[in-house]
């Protein structure tokens, strides 16, 4: 169990079980100054991904610039954040690119989710590329071509992947991409992309991120001596105790003493909750046991996203993925078209979004629809609250695992009605080292601290029949505020965890300068027809008003 600064920990079982131990800077950091080399902590990025916008006059605090207080949040649908307001930086003002609406005014014209999602992250066109024409033109909802609406993928790799490719340690660059209530996307609603027009699946199953953690349940159906004390009941925990005990006997810190237990409880309660998984009648019979567990043939990331046998334990899984620094990049999203019968509704989140239980727009407004997208927001917050709790834990050098990462909770759209980008809903957590200031609602429109929240509670409040046409809805935020472009966050986020950038200024490997440059365009309009033709900015660089 000798400590080398340039590689990672791993505890072992009798056979099969392989774990990575916790990221210990008091270990590390020794090592790596006996060697002359850098230390420090990791810097991760983590991006917490919801469909659909939301409620967003219920969701912002109406403090759009200075420093925040639990206060500001009390009343609204993020109020379970309120106890992380002093490690919570909210920029306003940003627009994301690619807007859709019937004129192409403000983007291509595929579909007012597919080019959305597809160029979020990655802020590329998409291919095919939609247009409405002849009689749709003045009033188009659907391209004329099915493939450009429904099959759209961005030319470009997005962020998780850039930065991933960076900074992540060991032969695999991918970043940890998890699909909270398994794999349910379809071209519409993905949005990790490994290369131009690859989409990178991830994982749905919690039991596939167990397995890339600890080695168990990864022979395609040959039983390891650990496999089978797993599916016997046993404990990763004990599986690999006596590398557990000497990982401990290494002189450290206190306080890498307290995260080596805290990550050891953690452990213990995932490893329990996935390997249930796996007792079935099924899977007795395979490991030749005498009979199965409750765990369900089905699979856990298949079930009620509302349970924490779901999202719960698909962050955890997560926070240990970082803990062990087995990756510094974590992208989790919720599933598309899924209804949240945990919270009692029958009406999946899409139709919920367009106010009248379909996804079509027009009509009558659905009873109660706003209380219900407001139940969904604020169940949103709350597992964001219990993922920023569970990297609160964990001490690291100055801070915590939270500390170290950028933490962010971006939405696919502003009000999920009016389909629009600008006034864009992001809530970080963490400094990242220090880089970010937090605490803080950060106003990059204008400094005002009084901002439009939009205004999606008056749509449907008495029972209105909402307007057709996405991109001018009544109750977006007015398309002439609320423009600064998403690009240049994604630079200070890449610059944060320290992605380098060529001469140009676009990240890439072996580069040497800061990231000034993201994506093909900063300026919404000029994706419509913008697949041909050279990248072009209007206002390149990072944002320095969110630097610390």
């Amino acid at each position: 169990m000798r400590p080398n600064f340039n590689r990672r920990l791993f505890l072992r079982g009798l056979g099969g079980a392989v774990v990575a131990a916790p990221f210990l800077p008091s270990v590390h950091e020794r090592a790596a100054r006996a060697a002359g080399a850098a230390v420090g902590s990791p810097k991760r990025l983590v991006i917490y991904f919801t469909h659909y916008g939301c409620i967003t006059d219920r969701f912002f605090p109406d403090r759009a610039h200075g420093a925040l207080s639990a206060s500001d949040f009390e009343g609204k649908t993020i109020a379970s954040l309120g106890e992380f307001a002093d490690k919570i930086l909210i920029p306003r003002g940003i627009r994301a690119m690619n807007q859709w609406d019937s004129s192409g005014r403000l983007g291509q014209q595929n579909d007012p989710h597919t080019q959305v999602t597809g160029s979020l992250l990655s802020c590329q066109p998409v291919t095919p590329d939609g247009e409405c024409s002849g009689a749709q033109a003045n009033n188009c909802i659907i391209p004329s071509s099915t493939a450009a609406k429904n099959n759209a993928k961005p030319i470009g790799p997005t962020i998780d992947h850039i930065a991933a490719e960076q900074i992540n340690q060991g032969a695999d660059k991918a970043p940890l991409v998890l699909k909270i209530g398994g794999n349910r996307d379809n071209d519409m609603s993905a949005i990790s992309y490994s290369a131009s027009e690859t989409e990178f699946e991830g994982y749905g199953e919690p039991s596939q991120v167990f397995s890339s953690l600890t080695n168990l349940f990864n022979g395609g159906g040959n039983m390891t001596p650990d496999d089978y004390r797993a599916a016997r009941g046993k404990s990763i925990v004990d599986i690999v105790a006596e590398d557990l005990a000497s990982l401990k006997r290494l002189s450290m810190s206190k306080a890498d003493q307290d995260k080596i237990d805290a990550w050891t409880e953690l452990l213990h309660a995932s490893s329990n909750s996935v390997v249930g998984q796996y007792c079935t009648e099924e899977v007795a019979d395979m490991f030749g046991l005498p009979g199965g567990g409750g765990g369900g043939g089905g699979g856990i990331g298949g079930a009620d996203v509302t349970s924490p046998m779901v999202t719960d334990l698909m962050m955890n899984l997560a926070v240990l993925t970082m803990l062990c620094d087995a990756n510094r990049v974590v992208l989790m999203k919720y599933p598309p078209n899924y209804t949240y019968s945990g919270l009692g509704h029958d009406t999946e989140f899409h139709g919920l979004s367009h106010r009248i239980g379909t996804a079509f727009m027009g009509g009558s407004c659905d009873n109660g629809v706003i209380a219900q997208l407001m139940e969904v927001d604020t169940f949103h917050a709350e597992k964001f609250a219990y993922l920023l709790r569970t990297m609160n834990e964990f001490s690291e050098g100055d801070g915590t695992l939270l500390d170290n990462s950028a933490t962010v909770w971006i939405q696919e759209l502003s009000d999920g009605n009016a389909h629009n980008l600008n006034n864009l809903p992001i809530i970080q957590a963490g400094s990242c080292g220090g880089y970010f200031k937090v605490g803080e609602a950060i106003n990059l429109e204008n400094g005002s601290e009084s901002f439009n929240n939009g205004n999606s509670y008056g749509d449907c409040e008495d029972g209105n029949t909402p307007a057709i046409n996405a991109g001018s809805h009544p109750a977006g935020t007015p398309n002439d505020i609320a423009n600064q472009p998403i690009n240049k966050y994604f630079c200070n986020l890449l610059n944060a965890i320290g992605v380098k950038a060529n001469a140009e200024g676009f990240a890439e490997m072996g580069g040497t300068a800061e990231v000034t440059k993201f994506g093909k365009f900063d300026d919404t309009s000029r994706f419509k027809g913008g697949l041909s033709g050279p990248a072009e900015f209007v206002n390149e660089g990072e944002f320095a008003e969110l630097k610390a």
